[in-house]
């Protein structure tokens, strides 16, 4: 029986079952999320593009927030709906958004820096997941798996009150096992772009690693180090200074989440796309394609 389950599996993962079978042709997503949720479906509008399926995004985002604060702006609108607090939404409340229409998927997540931090999700997961099924309960409801910081980051985030992880590594590890916890709680699907991230992170040829030779500390513009395969902006030149954002997707790590987000949402493989942006190279692409597949199917197959 086990050979047999084994042989099946084989099959599913090498014909591309593993997506399932349905390939919606439209699809109403709407994402309650900060940055981290913009970055990681940056590119699906390109996708459904190529792909002529229809979608429609609607957004409750806010730069940084966390599951506690959108939590919070719910209990204020249900409390006093004409309270400004609760419609922070560029003046609309998450009720107002989520009753513009019938929802097909919604999806949520923690902020990064309190990821890998389990206790942060408890009670504001489970009250926001109780909460949209209220009002779209034929919504599927998705957790978004946000990724850990670049491994030169100046520092890591919290794992405990008054604990941050010391490397890319924990944060990884411990935010991965926070968002399995709770997608297992709620019984949800997951959206594992921190898993693709990671993969590429320690990868020992496509992996980034921080530019030895360049002078951090008297840096001259308009040089740059060397920052080739990063999945995180970096560093860059701005008003004359040199700026460094570890945490928020580049353009080829945007891309690299945009791959997760389609190949779940569409239950198609990501082989199959054939857009990619600008600045990402050719080679690097096909790369994040088969990173995002194999992270799928690894994902389906420990299920």
């Amino acid at each position: 029986m086990k050979y047999i389950k084994s042989l099946f599996l084989i099959f599913c993962l090498s014909t591309g079952l593993a997506y399932g079978q349905a390939n919606p042709k439209s699809l109403r997503l709407f994402i309650i999320g900060n940055s981290f949720s913009q970055n990681a479906s940056a590119y699906l509008p390109n996708f459904v593009k190529e792909k002529g399926v229809e979608l429609t995004i609607g957004r409750a985002e806010l730069g940084g927030h966390t599951l506690a604060q959108h939590w919070g702006y719910v209990e204020a609108a249900e409390a006093n709906p004409e309270d400004p607090k609760g419609k922070p939404y560029k003046g609309k409340s998450l009720r107002m958004l989520l009753s513009e229409g019938t929802w097909d998927v919604v999806t949520i997540q923690q902020a990064s820096y309190y990821s890998a931090d389990l206790e942060s999700y408890s009670p504001y997961a489970k009250k926001l997941y109780d909460y949209i099924k209220k009002l779209q309960p034929n919504a599927e409801i998705i957790i978004h798996q946000t990724w850990a910081y670049r491994s030169d980051a100046l520092k890591f985030g919290r794992i405990a009150p008054n604990q941050l992880a010391k490397n890319q590594a924990e944060m990884w590890e411990r935010s991965r096992a926070a968002y399995h916890t709770i997608a297992k709680q709620l019984n949800i699907r997951i959206l594992p772009v921190g898993d693709a991230f990671n993969t590429v992170a320690s990868d020992k040829v496509f992996g980034y690693k921080k530019d030895a030779d360049f002078d951090y500390a008297n840096p001259v513009q308009p040089n740059l180090p060397d920052q080739k395969n990063s999945l995180n902006m970096g560093y860059s030149w701005k008003n004359d200074k040199m700026a460094f954002d570890a945490n928020h997707a580049n353009e080829a790590g945007r891309y690299l989440g945009s791959l997760i987000w389609y190949a779940v949402l569409f239950k198609e493989s990501p082989l199959k796309l054939e857009y990619v942006p600008n600045k990402v190279p050719a080679e690097f692409a096909a790369y994040l394609r088969s990173v995002a597949d194999k992270t799928i199917k690894n994902l389906n197959a420990n299920k």
